[in-house]
């Protein structure tokens, strides 16, 4: 009482006048966390002004940086945290609700399905679809790889779980390719892509299991089969380059022909962060390299368990796709469970020489 009197009607906590203060919403789609940022005006502007997601992504790097390091990285963040910022206006309301730039660690993704999941239930429960329908609400999100819709079920008061979402068609960019990694050898790997590419093996080639190797030993390999993929073969995306690059690996338990079981896999992405969830994008990656394979027919339903949290979602194809006539691609149903943790303010103060965070491995 004595400290509220002192201090009157002053807000706490003290930030500098030209210091960031920012408002989250604080989530996590099978433990892995997401951080929304609802609102920031230097990307509603640059929208404003005409630049396209994939545009605003490397507007973003290039000028709003410190916005990602101070809430991805320590003391705000963490090594595995995971953020989006929510973008209005301009290209988000052409044929969209919102759109989002993708956080994390090292920079910026160009598709996120955990976070897709979450931006379901925050779109509705935030209002930013208008009316929304019962049983269930169709959110349409512009995502730098592309248009994502979310169906959301919706009681009239809440959204609720569970959420599903279709891709952007995913394909196979490589099958059965022999790539030379330091430390392991020859190992055969295939490229999926999932609204970003990843490297799929099973762990079994680099001598460990991923249900029960430590997960130290599991992500120093996956790491090192990323590098090795990057310098040996060369990506190619037929929408942009901006879009061609390799986000990670993911490590199997090798069940890749459909069954009624789940099958487990472990996502290392950017530099070296470890996804708690199943991994959406990657489910998306992995169906189409299924159904390329033939291993999976359309709308065989397939579950995905993480090897860290032991959290699910499902995905299946649910229709044949084409993509500029050079890629058999499929529409991928991924769903899964999002949940809120909270609500948060952050605040920056000028002469803290930490302001912006700071990354620790």
């Amino acid at each position: 009482m004595a400290m509220a009197a002192a201090g009157g009607a002053r807000r706490l906590p003290p930030h500098s006048p030209s210091g960031l203060v920012l408002q989250t919403v604080e989530m996590h789609t099978g433990g892995e966390p997401l951080r929304i940022i609802p609102r920031l005006e230097a990307a509603e502007e640059a929208v404003a002004g005409g630049l396209s997601l994939l545009s605003l992504r490397r507007e973003m790097a290039a000028t709003q940086d410190h916005v990602r390091r101070a809430l991805m990285h320590e003391p705000r963040g963490h090594s595995g945290m995971y953020g989006v910022v929510v973008v209005v206006g301009g290209v988000a309301t052409t044929s969209g609700h919102l759109a989002a730039i993708f956080l994390h660690g090292a920079g910026y993704s160009t598709m996120c399905g955990h976070a897709v999941l979450a931006l379901g239930r925050f779109a509705l429960d935030y209002g930013l679809v208008a009316v929304p329908s019962c049983p269930e609400t169709a959110v349409h999100l512009h995502c730098p790889c592309g248009p994502i819709t979310a169906f959301v079920p919706w009681d009239g008061c809440r959204s609720g779980n569970p959420v599903r979402f279709h891709s952007v068609p995913a394909f196979a960019a490589a099958i059965d390719l022999a790539i030379n990694v330091p430390g392991h050898g020859k190992v055969v790997v295939d490229i999926g892509y999932g609204g970003t590419f990843y490297a799929f093996l099973s762990a079994e080639q680099l001598g460990l299991d991923v249900c029960s190797s430590k997960t130290r030993d599991l992500v120093s390999a996956a790491s090192a089969v990323t590098e090795a993929v990057k310098k040996q073969f060369k990506l190619h995306h037929p929408e942009s380059e901006d879009l061609a690059f390799l986000y990670g690996t993911i490590l199997t338990d090798g069940k890749d022909a459909f069954s009624e079981e789940p099958t487990t896999n472990i996502c290392v992405f950017a530099d070296e962060q470890v996804d708690r969830s199943p991994t959406g994008s990657g489910v998306m990656a992995r169906i189409a390299l299924q159904y390329h394979k033939g291993l999976i027919q359309l709308n065989q339903t397939r579950t995905f368990r993480s090897s860290t949290t032991g959290s699910l979602f499902t995905g299946k194809a649910v229709k044949a796709s084409r993509l500029f006539g050079d890629y058999n691609a499929v529409i991928v149903e991924v769903s899964g469970e999002a949940f809120y943790t909270g609500t948060a303010t952050f605040t920056v103060e000028e002469e803290d020489s930490l302001k912006y965070g700071f990354f620790f491995k």
